[in-house]
């Protein structure tokens, strides 16, 4: 008798769940929406924003990339070898 009354308690906690949120989902929605055209808004109006200071056809890099450096002294020689059939 316990098992069968835990098991009518989980569903009907889901039906009631998920009638819950087919109410809310649009408001969330909504909300999300109306958050995400702030952010870009936001982003649009940054005066830090570059995008009429490089004409057309130029090319504009914001900082050097840093050389990467693939053997270091502490890490031995490289070898170069040949496979044997």
């Amino acid at each position: 008798m316990g098992f069968l009354r835990i098991i009518i308690i989980i569903i009907l906690v889901y039906y009631v769940f998920k009638f819950i949120m087919r109410l809310l989902a649009p408001f969330m929605a909504r909300k999300m929406m109306e958050k995400a055209a702030e952010n870009f808004e936001q982003q649009f109006n940054n005066p830090y924003y570059k995008r009429d200071k490089v004409k057309e056809g130029e090319t504009y890099i914001e900082k050097k990339p840093q050389e990467e450096t693939y053997l270091h002294d502490d890490e031995g020689e490289f070898t170069d070898y040949e496979e044997v059939d």
